[in-house]
């Protein structure tokens, strides 16, 4: 993402999809607005809704709306709910703004919870690049596999699929057959670097990570995936 703000290729809009809300942090946006806290705002002041607009064109209203302008890109964070709950009403918001909001930026950069969550429930109806990230482990690398499976199962258009693996502290060797069968392309390594571990400890965010071989990786990588072309 970092990479994507820095090369100025065009409106960028990043999704947080990740209940935990991971990615927004990680580009230093702290306390953002979040589809989840503004469907419980709605749902506590109903009387608020404007006559004649449904609860639901209402909702999708402020959502919009809550879309955070950063340096170099905007920001839609889905959040958590404050107790129990069910994500369904949420997850097909998501859907329904991303369709809405995609249209008018160049890229649209969505970073969802690590597992099948958003895919199951077809967070997305299709994909240009589908970027599937894993730790340097076997298990994690099949996990790709089936996810990538699943997504094809389930008929999502995705026009190429690629796969990182990262924090790697051994030779790729040892997986290569493993991420052969995963039937994604794979898009390159990123090494095991402490001052990565460093910067999250101290809560920096990624574009001010300075780690000179790992910005390299992450480079070639970029640019086999974006290839100038969106």
């Amino acid at each position: 993402m970092a990479h994507l703000v820095a090369s100025k290729a065009g409106s960028i809009l990043a999704i947080d999809a990740d209940p935990n809300s991971c990615f927004a942090e990680a580009l230093g946006v702290t306390r953002p607005e979040t589809i989840v806290g503004t469907c419980e705002e709605i749902s506590k002041a109903m009387d608020k809704i404007p006559s004649g607009m449904t609860k639901e064109r209402y909702i999708e209203m402020r959502v919009q709306e809550s879309v955070t302008e950063c340096e170099g890109f905007d920001l839609l964070v889905m959040g958590r709910p404050e107790g129990p709950g069910c994500y369904c009403y949420v997850n097909s918001l998501l859907r329904s703004v991303i369709d809405k909001l995609a249209s008018g930026y160049d890229y649209v950069v969505i970073d969802n919870a690590a597992g099948m969550e958003h895919i199951s429930r077809r967070t997305m109806g299709g994909v240009n690049k589908l970027v599937m990230v894993s730790d340097y482990s076997v298990p994690g690398i099949r996990s790709t596999k089936r996810i990538y499976e699943l997504a094809k199962e389930l008929k999502i258009k995705i026009g190429s699929a690629y796969l990182i693996v990262n924090k790697v502290s051994g030779a790729m060797d040892a997986v290569s057959k493993e991420v052969e069968d995963t039937g994604l392309e794979f898009a390159g390594a990123v090494a095991y670097d402490e001052s990565l571990v460093e910067g999250n400890v101290m809560n920096k965010p990624v574009y001010k990570f300075d780690g000179k071989k790992t910005l390299s990786s992450i480079d070639k990588i970029f640019n086999k995936l974006i290839g100038g072309k969106k």
